[in-house]
């Protein structure tokens, strides 16, 4: 880890960990500088192979022919610890930044959608498949295209370690692009805990505002074994992830005619949509907006979670061609 998160260094190192977690390839220290420059981190060609060199060693990057470096899982993990005080937006800016890089059109079913990536041992990924089977079949996803990849493959922007299977879901982000193309922001506001009763939403148990965090609600929670969606497929009472969004009220029904467009290619997700300035799962919306509660794409990794299979989970890990995933129930 980086030790002492004040000094110039380490914000630096973070600077660059970062441009490199954002870019869908290897870069080379003249590219790095240059976008840094851009971001208003002033650092020369050389300065860069000097902290590259370093994060090398601390195993937080690789690196490729030409002078190339990649993050490592190692590094994505150090991105999210380092210099928390000053990440409290980082959640908030990388699900505007996905939303931005989507292109995905589903009058089309072509184009870039965001992705969650999950980390397992070889040894324990059919156990995860099994545990995963009815939360797909539930639909309590975002939706049931997924990708998988051996030891040493990139998965939506994450490096699979050698003995390992990444595995990709559809992030709830892809909504927010779909529609920021369209013409509609989408504020999001947090993710959560949503109880379920009776096969129905009912109500936040626990709320995790993006704008106050450096690490994915979805992650903190399962990690503190918050969640109880097996139960909820199973029972119909439960504890699923979610996330909250709002939308102005004369967009609804843009949004509306887009998420049925959505739903007819494969990407679902909306559990509930309110009415104008009515509260949604006793959650108070704004004046002429309108609120939605959207399924978190972690569900299936949750699920696995619960049934005491380890993984490494990296919400919002970056982009994938929808045309490279496949159906779960075809794997």
């Amino acid at each position: 880890m980086v030790q002492g998160a004040s000094s110039d260094a380490e914000v630096k190192m973070v600077a660059i960990l970062r441009v490199l977690s954002e870019s869908p390839g290897p870069l080379g220290s003249i590219a790095i500088a240059r976008e840094l420059e851009n971001r208003g981190v002033f650092l020369s060609e050389r300065g860069v192979r000097y902290y590259l060199r370093i994060m090398d060693e601390r195993g937080f990057t690789q690196p490729l022919g030409r002078g190339g470096r990649q993050i490592t899982p190692r590094g994505h993990e150090e991105l999210r610890t380092a210099l928390a005080p000053e990440q409290l937006r980082f959640i908030l800016e990388r699900l505007e930044l996905l939303a931005f890089n989507t292109t995905f059109d589903p009058d089309t079913g072509v184009g870039q959608v965001a992705v969650n990536t999950s980390v397992f041992h070889e040894s324990s990924f059919d156990r995860a498949l099994a545990a995963m089977r009815g939360v797909f079949k539930a639909g309590i996803c975002v939706s049931d295209m997924v990708a998988v990849a051996e030891g040493g493959a990139k998965l939506g922007g994450i490096i699979i370690p050698r003995g390992r299977i990444g595995f990709a879901t559809v992030c709830g982000v892809t909504i927010n692009g779909v529609l920021l193309k369209k013409g509609v922001p989408m504020e999001s506001r947090f993710g959560g805990i949503l109880e379920v009763s009776d096969w129905r939403p009912r109500r936040f148990t626990a709320i995790i505002n993006y704008g106050g965090t450096s690490i994915d609600p979805s992650e903190q929670l399962i990690r503190a074994r918050m969640t109880a969606v097996t139960e909820a497929v199973t029972s119909g009472e439960g504890r699923v992830l979610a996330n909250f969004r709002e939308i102005l009220a004369a967009s609804r029904p843009l949004v509306e005619e887009t998420l049925t467009k959505l739903r007819e290619v494969g990407i679902g997700g909306v559990y509930s949509m309110g009415s104008v300035s009515e509260p949604v799962c006793q959650i108070a919306v704004g004046l002429n907006r309108v609120g939605l509660v959207l399924v978190g794409g972690l569900n299936p990794i949750a699920a696995a979670a619960e049934a005491g299979i380890e993984m490494e989970n990296y919400a919002e890990s970056g982009m994938m061609d929808f045309r490279d995933m496949r159906s779960f129930w075809k794997l």
